[in-house]
């Protein structure tokens, strides 16, 4: 009897310990995997909102009447970081923001101008010429392109909640301004849709 009673609860044990599998999967199946088990916004929702974003201002009357008044030459583009406006500490704000300034990058419509990069390499300027590197080849202060246009943006979550399902609706706002005359060239907006239904039993 003493045998079967341990030999229950080691069985017992060994069922509660489960089992774990992982294993790699494309971007379709990850997110497909995903919406069952998280209404939260996913890499998926990204791409396709910054997919949208540009598509939007390549279409913009506003971002070709500019384009046109300046001879058709790739604008210079400061991009200043997208804000998480959400209730979602843990919504991927910097996820967002490479997406965007990687397609910005690859459609090879702008000249991006480097904000992130902007203190270091004030700092290395101002060391190449303090002496310390040949003047023939220290880079000169005051030679850093300027930008033509500015990018600023948000993202907002909205939810609603009854009887146990849930829509969020999440939306990320862009907006280019002219830096020179202050005005609004352009705006974008695109919204991601997210639906989630609890069982009664809370599963």
């Amino acid at each position: 009897m003493k045998h079967t009673i341990m030999a229950s609860v080691l069985m017992l044990s060994l069922a509660g310990c489960g089992s774990f599998e992982a294993k790699r999967v494309d971007a379709q199946t990850s997110d497909e995997k995903g919406l069952k088990i998280t209404d939260n916004w996913m890499s998926a929702d990204t791409t396709q909102a910054i997919a949208d974003v540009l598509k939007q201002i390549k279409a913009h009357k506003g971002f070709q009447r500019y384009l046109a008044q300046n001879g058709g030459n790739p604008p210079k583009l400061f991009i200043a970081d997208v804000q998480n406006q959400t209730s979602e500490a843990y919504y991927p704000i910097g996820d967002l923001n490479d997406e965007l300034l990687n397609e910005l990058s690859a459609s090879g419509d702008f000249v991006l101008v480097d904000n992130a990069a902007r203190e270091k390499i004030l700092a290395e300027v101002k060391y190449q010429n303090d002496g310390m590197v040949d003047p023939k080849t220290a880079k000169q202060v005051g030679k850093q392109t300027g930008a033509d246009l500015m990018i600023f943006g948000n993202v907002y979550m909205k939810p609603e909640k009854r009887d146990g399902k849930t829509i969020k609706e999440y939306s990320v706002n862009l907006r280019m301004t002219d830096v020179e005359k202050a005005v609004e060239v352009m705006r974008a907006r695109t919204k991601v849709f997210k639906y989630s239904e609890k069982s009664s039993m809370g599963l």
